[in-house]
């Protein structure tokens, strides 16, 4: 009898429910997601692997969601993949892929879902390598972006977290993927001449185009609470987007250029995370490869970035300077990214003008020997950190600097930018007695010295 009476009782919930609705099931509704849709059986595309593992590994600390994907998440994975299935409406068991019905032709009550529903039909990516295969599927799915994109722009209320996180897995559905791994032949960059290659044209970049740009519109949209927006774009999202940057296509870098700054602005808490997987590119390139296509714009945004370091400098920035952006000058292909890092460089001497013995030494440090181009450039960064270095700093090193110039003197692949070099203006300022004492520890003799430092640098002959 007793037992009857606890049998007619409500159970509590089992402890592997209560977890699930707190989102800690995040990596079982992902997968379930991806196989009810299907991408691939649709139209036998071939995205890359990255396509479906990203959203999956980068999901998995989410916190949790609210009382819609709380009610979802109760339910088993057999209701589940159903529900989804049934969401994505558009794509059949007959693989008919449909589009949806506009905004404006709904009421407010279903924007949303029409909006989660639009999401759900973006996640199919389809092969650009035949342009005559999925005409009609490709423009449709065009369009419904293009929609995506307006309602982002358009929206006035905040995104709650069921749209945070489907509109993250529809980006790294259709942008996350593995680029060809390189030739090895290719990693010595000037064997040819870069700026005569063919600019590299993602064939996918109809849709990879607007995906981008719905990505920009969500991280800036006023509607987007970083505070929530954060458990979405994650870390392994900001990973994965900044694998991107080896794209060959540089109309992605560009967009990725901007995405990423944009992401460091509004996410403060991934800020020093952002610097230190930078770091890593940098140190890969540097000591590995030799060879990544987006160093340049890496560090364009870094320059913004170290433009807004606050003074005094932390120890972690000085270490960044002399660990990661000095060494850059090493590989080989640094004219590709010279003058953005001139530039950080630069950046760094106008913070703290005691880093530029610091970096007039590691310039001398990686100098080019046979490349007389490249150490044209290295002199005018020198010149750069020259305008921005005191007398006792300029005092430090004077002696080496001025023997490496003596060289340059000497070459005639760079004499006159070598006597520019000396004529600067910062140059001028300093006392004909102490250029004379550096010269002559220097190796240098000097056979006449005028009124003026620029007759003085006409007659420095080597010992």
């Amino acid at each position: 009898m007793i037992k009857q009476i606890f049998g007619k009782l409500p159970r509590k919930p089992s402890k592997s429910s209560h977890n699930d609705s707190n989102g800690d099931g995040g990596v079982h509704d992902n997968s379930s997601l991806n196989s009810a849709l299907g991408p691939n059986s649709l139209n036998n595309s071939k995205p890359g692997s990255a396509s479906s593992k990203p959203s999956n590994s980068s999901r998995s600390n989410n916190g949790p969601l609210n009382s819609h994907s709380s009610t979802s998440n109760k339910s088993n994975h057999g209701k589940k993949t159903a529900s989804l299935a049934s969401q994505a409406g558009p794509i059949s068991a007959s693989g008919v892929y449909e589009a949806l019905p506009s905004f404006r032709d709904v009421p407010s009550s279903e924007k949303q879902n029409l909006f989660l529903k639009k999401l759900s039909l973006c996640y199919v990516v389809f092969d650009f390598s035949d342009p005559s295969k999925n005409l009609r599927e490709k423009e449709i799915k065009r369009q419904t972006l293009l929609e995506l994109v307006d309602y982002i722009s358009s929206v006035s209320s905040k995104f709650n977290e069921v749209a945070m996180q489907e509109v993250t897995r529809m980006v790294a559905a259709n942008l996350f993927r593995t680029f060809p791994s390189p030739n090895h032949d290719s990693k010595i960059l000037e064997m040819y001449d870069m700026e005569d290659e063919e600019p590299a044209m993602d064939p996918a970049w109809p849709h990879l185009q607007i995906v981008y740009e719905l990505l920009l519109r969500f991280v800036v949209s006023p509607e987007t609470d970083a505070k929530l927006a954060k458990r979405y774009v994650d870390h392994p999202f900001v990973l994965k987007l900044l694998d991107l940057f080896d794209s060959d296509d540089q109309r992605e870098r560009e967009y990725l250029k901007t995405i990423l700054h944009r992401i460091y602005g509004k996410f403060m808490v991934h800020r020093p995370f952002i610097r230190k997987a930078i770091n890593n590119i940098f140190y890969r390139f540097i000591f590995e490869t030799e060879k990544h296509n987006g160093i340049a714009e890496l560090l364009e945004i870094l320059g913004s970035i170290i433009n807004g370091f606050a003074l005094p400098l932390k120890e972690e920035h000085k270490l960044f300077l002399v660990r990661a952006l000095i060494p850059l000058h090493k590989p080989k292909c640094v004219s590709m990214y010279h003058q953005q890092l001139s530039y950080c460089i630069t950046q760094f001497v106008e913070k703290d003008f005691k880093l530029a013995d610091t970096v007039i030494r590691g310039l001398l440090k990686y100098w080019p020997v046979t490349n007389s181009s490249k150490e044209v450039m290295f002199l005018g960064e020198l010149e750069e950190v020259l305008e921005a270095t005191q007398t006792a700093e300029f005092q430090r090193c004077m002696v080496p600097l001025f023997r490496q110039i003596g060289r340059c003197l000497n070459s005639l692949h760079f004499q006159d930018h070598a006597i520019r070099f000396a004529k600067a203006k910062k140059l001028e300022v300093l006392s004909h007695v102490t250029i004379s004492w550096a010269l002559f520890h220097a190796g240098l003799d000097i056979v006449m010295i005028y009124g003026h430092i620029d007759a003085c640098v006409l007659f420095f002959v080597g010992k």
